[in-house]
């Protein structure tokens, strides 16, 4: 989750923008009153501290379970802000139970959000192609990968009509250009930020539309599904799905320049045109505060004033 919008009382108040990198993540949220508030720690991945966990086709599982939970802690650490800026006057006492009940929200919308999640892209579609009554193995898989891919991009396309999404995807957008000013080794200003791509071919839009055409043929292995024990296996099989999507889009990364593999590519890229807008300056400084916080660097960057929390 490289971006986040927390909801307080009604109206969204938090913008920001969260980053990895190797052994450190950062959060930055830009306040009401313009400064920017980063929060940085160090992050070593399991995969490093179990050997067997960081192998390919393994690794992806583990770095997706990571990444949520990283999400949730950087939703987390903007809603403590959140609720900070909502009321200044109130107590301590006061302060921290809102902070808890902002977290036990927040909490039950993330297993809410996921069981949803589940349901819509991988149950939703089984029960769409039932109603078809196929017999063969591979028909049904098909049709049912078509459905998953349907409700999905039907799912993106529905989501950019919503007019609060639009300052997420401008975010998204910031995320982008400030990691492709990173990989060329630019300056990290906003100036060397500006002229990049809001499309990147690491994006977790490209990610999700891998996953889509992966378990396609991840679930032609398992047969057409005749009872709910059989369908409910399959989400079994989500993390392994996960694994080969991660090891894909690691490996469209590498060939973004080749035009043979860029074909491939394409489709993640077109489908991030929904889900990308282009940052003003002020989206691409928080970007930047949080990158640089990542990579254990001064955090400052243009005029905004930088609150550094630790």
């Amino acid at each position: 989750m490289p971006n986040t919008k927390v909801t307080v009382g009604g109206q969204a108040v938090i913008e920001g923008v969260m980053m990895r990198a190797p052994g450190r993540v950062a959060v930055a949220v830009r306040k009401p009153n313009g400064n920017i508030v980063v929060k940085s720690e160090c992050f070593e991945s399991i995969t490093k501290k179990i050997k067997l966990l960081g192998w390919p086709f393994l690794r992806g599982a583990v770095v997706l379970i990571e990444s949520l939970v990283l999400g949730v802690r950087a939703l987390s650490f903007s809603g403590d802000i959140a609720v900070q800026e909502e009321d200044n006057d109130d107590g301590q006492t006061e302060l921290k139970e809102k902070s808890k009940l902002a977290k036990l929200w927040m909490g039950i919308t993330v297993l809410f959000s996921f069981v949803l999640g589940l349901g819509l892209f991988f149950y939703v579609p089984l029960m769409l192609t039932g109603l078809f009554h196929l017999q063969s193995g591979i028909a049904f898989n098909l049709v049912d990968g078509i459905f998953r891919l349907m409700i999905f991009l039907a799912y993106i396309y529905l989501i950019t009509l919503w007019k609060d999404i639009r300052r997420i995807f401008e975010y998204h957008g910031a995320e982008h250009k400030s990691v492709f000013t990173f990989e060329d080794m630019k300056e990290l200003n906003v100036d060397s930020a500006k002229p990049y791509s809001t499309l990147h071919p690491r994006c977790g839009t490209s990610f999700l539309l891998i996953v889509m055409l992966v378990s396609i043929v991840v679930f032609m292995f398992l047969g057409r599904p005749d009872n709910i024990a059989e369908r409910l296996l399959r989400l079994a099989f989500v993390p392994v799905i996960g694994g080969i999507s991660y090891e894909l889009i690691r490996l469209s990364d590498k060939g973004y320049k080749n035009n043979f593999f860029k074909i491939f590519i394409l489709p993640g890229l077109w489908l991030q045109k929904l889900t990308t807008r282009e940052p003003d300056e002020s989206q691409l400084e928080v970007a930047l505060v949080a990158l640089k916080s990542a990579l254990g660097e001064e955090p400052k960057v243009g005029l905004s004033e930088v609150e550094v929390l630790h």
